[in-house]
C-alpha cells in the first residue's frame, strides 16, 4: 500500500507532527470526502506501507523531522511556482521555498524532490511571457536539485469561480497550450530536465514531454531497493498515470489559500480546521468524530 500525504491538503507544511505521531501509532482514521460518516482504519505500519508520497507548497516546518521518517521509503512533490500573495497568500517568500528545495534536496537526493510548476494560470500580471521568465529562473536555480518538472494548466474547477472572475483569468485553446508546453521544454532540455504532464488530456509526446506518474511505485521501488507492486489508481482521471494510494488528508483544511486550489471546498470548514485539528488525535481534523 502507498501512502499519500496528501493531495488533500499540505501536510508537510502545516500538519506533519500529526503525520509522524501517526507513523509512530502505526495507524490513522480517514474520513470518506464523498461520504463523511464513513471513517476507516488506515494501517501505517511499516510492514503495510509501501512507501510515502508527500505534497508539498512548504517543507519547511518539517526539514528537522525528516530522520523520523525512516524507515518509510519516500519522496517528495513539491510544487513551486511564481506567484505572489495575491494568488498563493499562505506560503512564505519564494527566495525562503527555493532554499528549502535546495536544502530538501541536498538530504535526501535530487530523485527523490520532484518539481511541479503546477498550475500555469493565466490572468492580467502572469501572462505567457511572465511563466516563461520565470519558468526558466527556477529551473536555472532548481535543475541541479531536480531530474524533472511536472506542470499542467489550471483547470476550471467549479470552487474557484469566483477568485478567476475576479483574477480576469484566461484559458488557452490547445493549440495555444501545444505552443507553450514546446516553449516550456526546450527551457527544461536546456536545464538538463526531464518535462512531464499532470492529468493533462493533451498528448504532447512530439516534444518529447511525457504524462507523469505522480504517485510512483516504480520510483518507490528504486529507492526502497525491492520491487513494489501496485495497480492504476482507479478512482482518478483517465490522464492520470498514478498508481493505487490511500490519500490520509482532509479536504478543506489547507492553510496555503491558494485562490485556484480545487483541495478547499467550504470557507467555513477551513476556518475551523485549526481549531479542530490535534497533532496527538487519530484523524487529522476531527469534525464530530468521536472515540
Amino acid at each position: 500500500m502507498i501512502i499519500s500525504a496528501s493531495r488533500r491538503t499540505d501536510i508537510p507544511a502545516r500538519y506533519h507532527r500529526w503525520l509522524l505521531n501517526r507513523l509512530k501509532a502505526g495507524w490513522a482514521l480517514v474520513q470518506n470526502p464523498m461520504n463523511p460518516k464513513q471513517i476507516t482504519q488506515v494501517d501505517l505500519s511499516y510492514e503495510a506501507v509501501d512507501g510515502l508520497v508527500l505534497w508539498t507548497k512548504n517543507p519547511l516546518p518539517m526539514l528537522g523531522g525528516l530522520r523520523e521518517l525512516e524507515p518509510y521509503p519516500y519522496y517528495f512533490q513539491f510544487t513551486l511556482t511564481p506567484y505572489g500573495r495575491d494568488i498563493e497568500p499562505g506560503l512564505p517568500d519564494k527566495g525562503e521555498l527555493i532554499e528549502g528545495f535546495i536544502r530538501l534536496s541536498e538530504e535526501i537526493g535530487r530523485e527523490r524532490v520532484i518539481w511541479r510548476y503546477d498550475p500555469i494560470l493565466l490572468a492580467p500580471g502572469y501572462d505567457w511571457d511572465f511563466h516563461l521568465r520565470a519558468f526558466e529562473r527556477l529551473a536555472e536555480k532548481l535543475s541541479a536539485h531536480t531530474e524533472k518538472c511536472i506542470f499542467s494548466f489550471l483547470d476550471n474547477y467549479r470552487c474557484m469561480a469566483k477568485a478567476a472572475r475576479e483574477l480576469g483569468v484566461q484559458y488557452p485553446s490547445e493549440d495555444r497550450q501545444r505552443g507553450m508546453s514546446r516553449e516550456l521544454m526546450e527551457i527544461a532540455v536546456s536545464y538538463g530536465l526531464k518535462l512531464e504532464t499532470c492529468a493533462e488530456p493533451l498528448n504532447l509526446a512530439e516534444y518529447g514531454i511525457g504524462r507523469a506518474r505522480c504517485i510512483d511505485h516504480l520510483l518507490l521501488s528504486k529507492i526502497s531497493g525491492w520491487p513494489i507492486k501496485a495497480g492504476k489508481a482507479a478512482s482518478q482521471r483517465p490522464e492520470c498515470g498514478c498508481a493505487q494510494s490511500v490519500d490520509i488528508g482532509m479536504y478543506s483544511s489547507c492553510m496555503n489559500r491558494c485562490l485556484y486550489c480545487y483541495a478547499n471546498h467550504s470557507g467555513r470548514l477551513l476556518s475551523e480546521s485549526a481549531r479542530l485539528h490535534d497533532p496527538q488525535g487519530p484523524m487529522l481534523i476531527n469534525r464530530g468524530f468521536r472515540a
